[in-house]
């Protein structure tokens, strides 16, 4: 075990960047929660974020996810996995990096595509050219991901673990952020 966090660790990026699977092992290696904002919506509304957005439209899914990252912000530090457009807005980067600590887990578009092409639970894929799809929103996304507090980047091959503990190095240099566990 690393320590205990003294504020959430917020991931932050691309589908296919390993918020949920480098998520759920930095919640392990810190002994905290791993929650998944989207997950969290999903329970609450009793729909998948799909059947949101096709519902009530995005800006009603913008506004429920916002309240959401607020909620999970106020509570126990842990770690949180966003979706990928959950940082795009000022209002919640703005909370996020008041109320935790921002962490864009960095990748470039042939890592995001090699781990997203084969799944079909990506609707924004869904186009006629999925792989242009991603690199166009990759880059309108890149400006809002660069405001991000800590960028840590992925490599090929690296292992979901050897990602984890790269967060960790990142997060230790953030003064009061990882408090020691005293040995009792």
């Amino acid at each position: 075990m690393e320590g205990h966090l003294t504020r959430s660790v917020v991931l932050v990026g691309m589908m296919g960047s390993g918020k949920t699977a480098v998520g759920t092992a930095l919640s392990k290696m810190l002994d905290s929660a791993f929650l998944d904002s989207d997950h969290e919506i999903e329970r609450a509304a009793q729909m998948t974020v799909a059947e949101i957005f096709a519902r009530d439209g995005e800006p009603f899914f913008r506004a429920r996810e916002s309240e959401v990252l607020e909620r999970l912000l106020m509570g126990p530090p842990g770690v949180i996995s966003t979706g990928g457009g959950a940082f795009l807005s000022e209002k919640n980067r703005d909370l996020i990096n008041r109320l935790g600590v921002s962490v864009w887990l960095k990748a470039d578009l042939e890592i995001l595509w090699n781990r997203v092409r084969h799944k079909n639970t990506r609707p924004l894929l869904r186009t006629a050219d999925p792989k242009r799809t991603l690199s166009d929103l990759l880059a309108a996304r890149i400006p809002h991901y660069q405001k991000a507090q800590i960028v840590v980047e992925a490599e090929p091959g690296l292992s979901v673990q050897g990602m984890a503990r790269k967060v960790v190095s990142h997060l230790r240099e953030v003064d009061g952020l990882i408090e020691e566990v005293k040995d009792a």
